[in-house]
């Protein structure tokens, strides 16, 4: 488990931006040590441990891409039909015989090349009659073949360390003959969430009581991500519980998230607890939603104090808890994904933080899709995430949008 002190991050301004942020943890988070092998279906979504070398060239022999004729091609003949005597065929996995002067051989895709051919025509462009192939000019060398080490060579690097672990790499591993991969630790996250109010889907409820959604929804983003998610249930507004309960989790895990209780309120507690086991790193996001959110250190574990609206919780998710985690697997750092869509609304903003404006998004025959804002306001809103695409990104110096301008979004299907 990495152990921070509980000044590595010091940062001394009161509102922090994203960029800042993500700075901070880049920086003065190290990556959790060690590595464990995995057999390759079960290395999906983890971390690459360190660069991976092809012990084999890929593919691993000169072969043919298509179906056709594999020939010499210095007998091809510049113009007219060039005829060559067809010397047999030769199907994937067989060997194929050596070719001589004047002869083609008929070779199916993934076939290996006869010694002495360089280039193969497409069956469609030759044709077979009575023993030979009449082939049309114009081909170039080397035509439609695929030399040993094309894609990757002996010796060359295949995957490079600190990559996540998806379905391209585990199939090029697999092609190399690789049966498993280096992958580094997960981190162990645990996720609390606050309030005397909450309580758990699934239970009896009455008065003015409220299901937790937070603690499943983080719980939810932290299955993306090469993390091992523990959920460590509800923290009731109690100040001295709620620092205990985080002093001794802290001791089993490599970062804590919480959501709720990071604002000003008299039973806002997450700040105090931090800081009565350990030390603040900073208190205020410079973004919207999301703003009231802590960052602290309690026994050299990160804790992270989410806002308890739910779209800000998925918002600062974003910026804090994800990047943190990546650090933490030893990730190659990696902005969040975002394109450029028109805007159809008009909003206005403050400058000086950053905004996330909620939108669906519409696609055109233009190219770049439509954004349509959510039509109502409020961090609280569930319905607003389930019933939009996007994230609309307005930055720090932007004073608002308006119709027809060029905005960029941050789409939640590449990140929940």
């Amino acid at each position: 488990m990495a152990q921070l002190t509980d000044d590595c991050f010091a940062f001394g301004g009161p509102l922090l931006g994203v960029e800042a942020a993500a700075a901070l943890i880049a920086e003065r988070v190290p990556p959790l040590a060690g590595e464990e092998r995995l057999p390759l279906l079960d290395a999906r979504g983890r971390v690459l441990a360190r660069n991976v070398i092809a012990p084999r060239p890929l593919p691993g022999f000169f072969n043919s891409a298509v179906d056709g004729f594999a020939f010499r091609h210095a007998e091809l003949r510049a113009e007219g039909e060039t005829r060559l005597r067809l010397a047999g065929r030769v199907a994937a996995g067989a060997e194929a015989p050596p070719l001589d002067k004047g002869q083609a051989m008929r070779v199916l895709t993934g076939a290996p090349m006869p010694e002495g051919a360089d280039t193969v025509i497409m069956q469609e462009d030759a044709a077979a009659e009575d023993g030979f192939v009449f082939l049309r000019p114009g081909l170039r060398c080397g035509a439609n073949c695929r030399p040993a080490g094309e894609d990757v060579p002996r010796g060359g690097l295949a995957l490079r360390g600190g990559s996540r672990i998806g379905p391209a790499e585990i199939g090029l591993a697999a092609a190399l003959g690789l049966s498993g991969l280096p992958v580094t630790p997960r981190p162990r996250v645990g996720v609390f969430s606050t309030g005397n109010e909450l309580v758990s889907p699934g239970r009896a409820i009455g008065g003015p009581r409220a299901y937790d959604s937070n603690r499943y929804t983080l719980l939810s983003l932290l299955a993306g991500l090469p993390a091992e998610a523990r959920d460590l249930g509800i923290l009731r507004d109690a100040p001295a519980a709620m620092a205990a309960a985080l002093a001794d989790a802290a001791g089993a895990h490599d970062l804590l998230l919480c959501s709720g209780g990071v604002s000003t309120g008299e039973e806002d507690h997450v700040r105090a607890a931090i800081e009565s086991g350990g030390s603040l790193v900073f208190w205020r996001l410079a973004v919207k939603p999301g703003r009231p959110a802590a960052m602290g250190v309690v026994g050299g574990t990160p804790v992270l104090g989410l806002p308890g609206n739910p779209v800000a919780a998925v918002v600062t998710f974003l910026h804090l808890a994800r990047p943190l985690i990546l650090r933490l697997a030893g990730a190659t750092p990696a902005p969040l994904p975002r394109f450029t869509a028109v805007a159809e609304f008009s909003y206005r903003k403050k400058a000086g933080r950053r905004e996330y404006v909620r939108v669906s998004l519409h696609p055109t025959a233009a190219g770049a899709p439509i954004a349509r804002k959510f039509p109502r306001e409020g961090a609280g809103l569930l319905s607003s995430l389930t019933e939009s695409d996007a994230f609309a990104e307005l930055d720090e110096n932007s004073e608002g949008v308006e119709p027809g301008e060029v905005v960029r979004v941050l789409p939640f299907a590449a990140v929940f």
